[in-house]
């Protein structure tokens, strides 16, 4: 066997992420769950234009469908995804708030 030596490398300070916005100060996060805390809002953001493009992409889908039934039924099937992918975001994000309600564990907002 070669000679391999065992290193041991702390986890925590190998997945530290520099810290570059302005107002969460200076340094590392002190853990990844500090970063995506502070992502997470943005996902929502981002979830909500999706769903707002989405809609109106099935809307445009409808209206040029030219009374075309499988194309009608195409534009309808959009929005009911859209709807349902946006219901199943929204509704993650307040069972997560119960959860920490109920049983007083902080996931979201923990400290930076």
């Amino acid at each position: 066997m070669s000679n391999l030596i065992a290193v041991g490398v702390n986890l925590g300070d190998a997945v530290q992420l520099k810290n570059t916005f302005p107002n969460a100060g200076i340094g590392y996060y002190s853990s990844i769950s500090v970063f995506i805390n502070l992502l997470l809002p943005f996902a929502f953001v981002v979830a909500g234009l999706i769903f707002l493009f989405l809609i109106i992409g099935a809307g445009f889908t409808i209206v040029t469908s030219a009374g075309d039934p499988k194309k009608v039924e195409g534009g309808k099937n959009q929005i009911l995804t859209a709807l349902i992918g946006f219901i199943i975001i929204f509704a993650a994000y307040w069972i997560i708030q119960i959860i920490e309600t109920f049983t007083g564990v902080k996931i979201f907002n923990s400290g930076i």
